[in-house]
């Protein structure tokens, strides 16, 4: 374990750097609430406003809440919205990638078509649009995230999905008379996994800058959930 560690610093060390950060960020929202200091929003109005201490690492907001404290909890809120966004995405990237993929024609023509309208709309407009409709919300964020990520990400599983079915072994199983769904289940999926995978890491990461975005503009989880973009902004304040 050990020299594999070595040898990943030495011949990718900016991908070691990111999986250790990446890995002290999930921590820190794992367990925030053993790591703040302070409760999630526990104030005292007699240090309001002061500069980082031993006592206040990151210094108190305008209530007298310690900034430290709201940073970690706003790390655990940023996990829960980033991977349940993310898992809702990928599973409906997969719905709509292998029935597209693997069934073609008319099916493929017509859900295509619309993914390709969706994509064309800018994201950041549409997200406005959706939470200015439907109001501001962990699950509402987390279902918009997921069917905006979802339904783009639905075309890099289908371009995998054609090429497997073109495999020796997907015509060998339909010639015995396997069912469409054994062939996906067994056939297609597992070799459809590893572009799965990397689609649902990059769909966190893209998760939790959209939701900071949308808290930045005051579109996100309402306060006094403390959330990175609205601290920044001051209206998780």
């Amino acid at each position: 374990v050990v020299a594999f560690h070595r040898r990943l610093f030495r011949e990718k060390p900016l991908g070691a750097i990111g999986g250790i950060l990446f890995a002290v960020f999930l921590f820190c929202g794992l367990f925030a609430d053993f790591l703040a200091p302070f409760g999630l929003n526990e104030t005292d109005m007699l240090r309001r406003l002061q500069s980082p201490s031993w006592s206040h690492w990151f210094g108190t907001d305008h209530l007298g809440r310690d900034v430290l404290s709201r940073i970690l909890f706003g790390a655990q809120l940023s996990v829960i919205v980033g991977f349940l966004a993310a898992g809702l995405a990928t599973i409906i990237s997969i719905v709509l990638g292998v029935v597209t993929g693997y069934f073609g024609g008319a099916i493929d023509m017509t859900i295509q078509r619309f993914v390709d309208a969706w994509m064309t709309f800018p994201d950041l407009v549409l997200l406005i649009v959706v939470i200015s409709i439907v109001g501001p919300g962990v699950p509402q964020i987390v279902i918009i995230l997921g069917c905006l990520y979802g339904i783009a990400g639905s075309r890099i599983i289908r371009g995998s999905v054609i090429g497997i079915r073109e495999n020796m072994y997907v015509h060998a199983a339909q010639s015995t008379g396997a069912s469409t769904p054994h062939i996906l289940i067994f056939h297609i999926l597992p070799n459809v996994m590893p572009v799965v995978i990397v689609l649902f890491t990059t769909r966190v990461g893209a998760v939790i800058l959209a939701e900071a975005g949308l808290s930045f503009l005051g579109l996100g989880v309402p306060p006094p959930a403390p959330t990175w973009g609205s601290m920044l902004s001051g209206t998780g304040r």
